[in-house]
């Protein structure tokens, strides 16, 4: 496993520096630490939180690049990851507006648009990550992100919660038996959902992690956020398409607005649009955004 952990220097990448490290640490990963200097006032204090950084992982005897470029973050970072394969990249996010489509700073949304690794957004305090909630529309779009999620759940011993949010019926249908009405009896089920949910539970169990699903019921965007907030998690796990051009990424409604609310660590994955474009078709949920 192949970490890029990236710094600026401001205090959220120093977090992100602190959360990234744990990883790499946990997992027994390779760790590059990547600070972009925009400006020559800034290189003194980028170059000594990478260093710090390096410190804490030469501490559990895991090596650690130091590497430094000057220029702009989001065109060194695609370009770093253009030219070394990569797991993982972890940034800081922090919060600029608290209202409108885009909350967080730009580049932070650039970077996970741009880049093809999965994107660790970090926010907020987080330090450690020990419940993490993969939000799964019970298709194989959250599937590229298993192995990782099984990974760090299994090296920071954390617990891996996979949420469902089953929509709102349309009214005509609101006096119908709701035939999946608990986790326990939907993952019992031959339904396709069912079968694909206990597919995802298993290949984490298999991986050493512990891993259980959870069945809400409403609004998907306000439904993930009480169970991100009831549930006390530092990682939530969402998902982006390729775009049209298939160069870049996009972050559907549900995605950016987690992005936006979430107080902790957001990952990102990459997903394969077309196929989970089908399952919808199938499944009538034609205005689900890109994960949900």
């Amino acid at each position: 496993m192949k970490i890029l952990i990236c710094s600026d220097g401001s205090e959220q990448a120093e977090r992100a520096i602190r959360l990234g490290a744990g990883i790499a640490v946990a997992c027994q990963a390779e760790a590059t630490l990547f600070g972009i200097i925009e400006t020559p006032s800034r290189s003194e204090a980028i170059l000594e939180s990478l260093k710090r950084g390096q410190a804490l992982l030469a501490e559990k005897k895991i090596p650690a690049e130091l590497t430094t470029r000057t220029g702009d973050p989001i065109t060194e970072i695609v370009q770093r990851t253009k030219q070394q394969a990569y797991d993982l990249v972890v940034i800081g996010a922090v919060r600029k507006e608290t209202q409108g489509l885009f909350w967080m700073s730009s580049k932070s949304y650039k970077i996970i648009k741009e880049i093809r690794p999965p994107v660790l957004s970090v926010a907020g305090q987080v330090s450690t990550i020990k419940r993490i909630l993969i939000c799964s529309a019970g298709g194989r779009y959250i599937d590229s992100s298993l192995p990782l999620m099984g990974q760090i759940a299994r090296g920071m011993e954390a617990t891996v919660t996979l949420l469902h949010v089953m929509p709102e019926s349309p009214a005509i249908y609101a006096g119908l038996r709701r035939l999946e009405e608990t986790a326990d009896v939907l993952l019992a089920s031959q339904s396709e959902l069912g079968l694909s949910l206990r597919r995802q539970q298993q290949t984490l169990r298999e991986m050493g992690a512990k891993a259980e699903v959870r069945l809400r019921h409403g609004p998907v965007l306000e439904e993930i956020l009480r169970e991100l907030k009831t549930g006390n998690h530092e990682l939530i796990v969402t998902g982006s398409a390729p775009s049209r051009s298939l160069r870049t990424y996009v972050l559907g409604d549900i995605s950016r607005e987690i992005v936006n609310h979430a107080d902790c660590a957001v990952l990102v994955v990459r997903g394969q649009a077309k196929l989970d474009q089908k399952m919808d078709k199938r499944r009538g949920w034609f205005n689900r955004p890109a994960v949900v």
